[in-house]
């Protein structure tokens, strides 16, 4: 029950602003959800001293033992395509689930407060929690695709390669696989932070 008399312009404000930032927090879930499952293709040109059939060899070699599978291979365009599905993380599901049952509940809260008259109701809000990770388990599992390309494979200067990958396979390939084979880019890849 709200307090009568001049303390319930107090109450309603304090009411109105709890509402408030809870739907910005949902807002803010929905975000989150967006950028948990974002597509993060890129495409990053490296080099390499070595001949290329041993970049390429042992560049698909790694992939496979990674858990790629070989998709197709272009010999005029000197291009190799890998395939793999890509599997939700279930700790960020569960996460994100909880996370929402607990601001749908919040909100429920406030609206109970705010409509006394709909009784204990706006608290089965609670339920639609398990959607967010459900959301996002479904958004993040897809299939994805690496695809090397030679673009130059000169005995005095090397090999240089065109490669287009999720971001973070990127950064593994360039991690795990830079120093066996002497790869080398521009380096922005691994200094940007998203």
């Amino acid at each position: 029950m709200p307090p009568r008399g001049g303390v319930t312009m107090g109450w309603m404000a304090n009411l109105s602003s709890t509402l408030l930032l809870t739907l910005l927090l949902a807002v803010g879930l929905v975000f989150f959800l967006r950028a948990a499952s974002k597509d993060r293709t890129t495409t990053v040109e490296v080099r390499s001293s070595r001949p290329p059939l041993e970049v390429l060899s042992q560049l698909s070699e790694w992939l496979l033992q990674r858990g790629w599978r070989a998709e197709s291979t272009d010999p005029e365009r000197r291009q190799l395509c890998f395939r793999a599905e890509v599997a939700a993380s279930p700790w960020l599901a569960v996460l994100l689930s909880v996370l929402g049952a607990v601001g749908a509940a919040c909100l429920g809260l406030v609206l109970r407060q705010l409509l006394p008259q709909l009784g204990w109701w706006p608290l089965l809000l609670a339920l639609l929690g398990p959607a967010a990770g459900l959301i996002y388990r479904n958004r993040a599992m897809r299939a994805e695709t690496l695809e090397l390309r030679l673009i130059s494979h000169d005995s005095a200067t090397g090999s240089a390669l065109r490669l287009r990958a999720h971001r973070d396979e990127l950064i593994a390939l360039e991690l795990e696989m830079g120093p066996k084979l002497g790869l080398f880019s521009d380096g922005k890849l691994l200094s940007s932070p998203i």
